[in-house]
This record gives C-alpha cells, structure tokens and sequence, in this order.
C-alpha cells in the first residue's frame, strides 16, 4: 500500500528475508574503511528514506539543508526511493554487508534480524530519549539497546461512517464486543454494509486477531506467547472464537475474498464512496480513503474514529494500542555525525514540520501542536495515553511466524479454518523457530 501522505506499514514484509549480508550500490563507505567521516569533522551521510511525494519529500530535503548549514563539513546525501524500490534495494546492499548510514525501518523482527547479521549500530541518543515516546521507542530496541527510532507512531483503530451509523440508530460508538456485534446487526438491518475488508489481502484480516489477543491475552500475553510460541493456549483460541462471532454475521462487502485494499473499487475505496460504515486501520486510512474515492475527498466531516472495543474477562487494557510507526536505523558503518542528523530530525521543531501538513504523527513531545485533523489528534493522543503498545504481529513476529499469523487468520475469514485450528497452526510454526 501507498499512500500520498503516509508511508506504508506493509512495506516490511518485502524486507522478511534480510539477514546476512555483504556492498552498498552507488553508497557509503566508498574507501572500504567503513566510517565516512573525518578527523576535521567533516562527513558524509548517506540517507535513504521512503518519502519520495511531498509534502515529505521536501520536508526532509529542507531539514538535511539547514543540518548541513549548521554542521560546516557535513554533506546529507539523500536518496528518495518508492517502497518497492526501497525494499529490492535494500536487500541487495544488506546482503553485501554495507547498509546506508541511515535508513527507513519499521522495528521488530526484521531490525532483529539486521542486529544480528552486524548490519546496523546501536544508537545513543543520550538526553533525547527523554522526550521520545517510550512505547515508540520499544519497536526499534533488540535486546533492550537502542538500534534505531520512531520519527512517527500510529495505531489501528476502526474508522466509521457518522452518518450510517445515524441511519442505523447507533447513537455512539461501540465500547464493548458486545455492543460492536450489536452495531454490526443494527447496520445490517438498516441496509448498510457494515464493514469494508481487502479480503485478498490478509494483513487487513490479521488486525481483527490480533486486537482481540491484545484485549483477551494482553500485550504481556502475546509477550509470553511470542517467546515460548504458545499460541495455542485458551486465550488466543478465545480470540479467534470472538473474530468468529463477528465473521458469521457476514458483515462484509460482497466479493471481499477478492477485494484488494488500495484499488478503485477496494476497501479503502469503498470507505470512501461511503458505501461501507466501518474498516479497520492504521492512521493513513483517511488519506488512502480519500486518494481512491471517485471525488478525491472521501467522506470528509462524517468519518470518525473510535479504538477497538474491550472483551469482557479479558486481561488487556481497552486503551492498549496496536499499530507500529516509521523510523530510521543507523547503518554499522554510519559516522558520529550521523547521530546526530537523527537526533535532529526528532527535535521537536523538526518533527512539527512534518506534523503541520499532517503528514506524520509525532514522537516528540511538544511537537503534537502542529496537527490540524481532528481525527489524527484523537489518534496521537490515544497513543500517548495508551500503558502499552504491540506492534503488529507481522512485523514483531519472526517472518515465518507472522505470515502464519496472517495466512491462518485468512483462512479464519474465508471459513476454512476453525479458532482452534488458526491457534494451532501459528503455535506450530512459532515453536520451531
């Protein structure tokens, strides 16, 4: 997926298979030595990111600007690069050993997999951490060090339709699965699709699973699971049986199986038209929503957001979040200077300038200011409340074990797979790794 204004989330399964490595195309390091900077304080920075339409294109060409103006000597090289681009390129030059000083990553598992294979370096960021977002932190940490940060946090939560939902009868959003299931026969009952899903997608699926292992098992739950690879216990049974409730009332679009996420006639697109009174997504879904409706617009004022209802008995927090962000790693190779480049492009002047065309939701405290979208305030300041946070499970999940969570969940929605099953075959896969 990509969209105009948010980077996309997906592109980290493109990145699955990196490891070992080996020498950077067109890159850093040219004299071999590994560290291009320089006794006088000279350096140069390569910087490969995934910005490559504005407004961010030029937000970040204008911060490596007035870096450079700041630090004599100091050269920004900037490499704008599409998500598939971004993701074939990075490959090639993580199996040569010899990363870009600072590049575009998404944490868990495949920032795991670049600490082990000697691809990336620890990053101190001294008495800048403290104004960071501590849980957007936690992505980019591998064994408690710092290996790279957040420059922008998000979280899935459900997008809906005000107006459907007036039409329906439904006075306010859900708060509870129970209340949820109730508004999904309401909206059936008033001739509303209730849900648009990218159903030929199965990363879209997964979010419904895994929401609900957050608000049955807990974040600490997944935690214990994710290390012994016990999935199989009661809890995400029990989180399939609830996503299993909802699959049979059959509150999906017609033909979802087959629709695509970012298509004229996919699910962003029919969120958009106004023909589906909710999905299920991360904070770049007005945007998609409005980049694939016929008017280019969306629904404008009648989309609202709500986050996802608690289970009752369950052991997580109704203001856990689920989501994950956009960040930088720093390359094994990378100067000090380039240290510094990232702890100035989370200041939170820098971080506003992204902030103020709503294009990123800010890590930096103080930088939250510059937002103007009514619902991407309430997104951020759901994140800042939220205890804890998990990243999503394909991405926190070794490979193997996150495309097992999704292709499992997918067979869940088509009804091929049982809650047990779905348990079962993702505890199988997890165990082995």
């Amino acid at each position: 997926m990509t969209t105009p204004t948010y980077f996309s989330r997906r592109s980290v399964l493109g990145l699955a298979g990196l490891g070992a490595g080996a020498a950077l195309l067109g890159g850093c390091g040219d004299d071999g030595s590994g560290d291009s900077g320089s006794g006088d304080g000279s350096a140069t920075i390569d910087w490969w990111h995934i910005s490559n339409v504005d407004p961010m294109l030029t937000t970040w060409a204008n911060l490596a600007k007035d870096f450079q103006t700041a630090n004599s000597g100091v050269e920004v090289k900037i490499t704008p690069l599409e998500n598939e681009a971004f993701k074939a390129k990075l490959t090639t030059v993580t199996q040569a050993g010899t990363p870009p000083d600072i590049f575009h990553s998404w944490g868990g598992g495949v920032l795991k997999q670049q600490v082990e294979a000697g691809l990336v370096k620890e990053l101190d960021l001294g008495d800048a951490a403290a104004s960071i977002n501590s849980n957007g932190l936690d992505i980019y940490k591998v064994d408690g060090k710092q290996y790279g940060v957040p420059f922008d946090l998000g979280m899935v939560g459900f997008w809906y339709n005000k107006e459907l939902f007036e039409k329906a009868g439904i006075s306010a959003p859900p708060t509870t699965w129970g209340e949820f299931l109730d508004a999904v026969r309401k909206l059936k009952g008033s001739g509303t699709t209730p849900i648009a899903l990218a159903g030929s997608e199965s990363w879209t699926a997964h979010f419904y699973w895994a929401y609900l292992a957050i608000r049955i098992a807990g974040v600490d739950g997944l935690a214990a699971a994710a290390a012994d690879g016990s999935f199989d216990q009661p809890d995400f049974v029990a989180a399939g049986a609830r996503f299993k409730e909802l699959i049979d009332l059959d509150p999906f679009q017609k033909g979802f199986l087959g629709a695509k996420y970012s298509a004229t006639d996919g699910q962003s697109a029919i969120m958009g038209n106004g023909q589906a009174a909710m999905e299920l997504m991360g904070q770049w879904a007005p945007t998609t929503e409005a980049a694939y409706s016929t008017t280019k617009k969306g629904i404008g004022d009648k989309l609202g957001f709500f986050a996802f209802p608690s289970v009752d008995g369950g052991k997580g927090s109704v203001d856990d979040a689920f989501g994950g962000g956009n960040g930088f790693a720093l390359g094994k190779d990378a100067p000090p200077q380039a240290t510094e480049f990232i702890k100035f492009l989370l200041s939170a002047d820098s971080q506003r300038k992204g902030a103020e065309s709503d294009s990123i939701l800010p890590v930096t405290i103080g930088a939250e200011d510059a937002l103007k979208d009514p619902n991407l305030k309430t997104v951020h300041a759901a994140i800042a409340k939220a205890p804890k946070f998990q990243l999503y499970l394909d991405q926190a999940y070794p490979p193997a074990v996150g495309t097992q969570v999704n292709d499992s969940v997918a067979e869940l929605v088509a009804k091929k797979a049982t809650p047990e099953k779905v348990a079962q075959d993702i505890a199988k896969v997890a165990k082995n790794q």
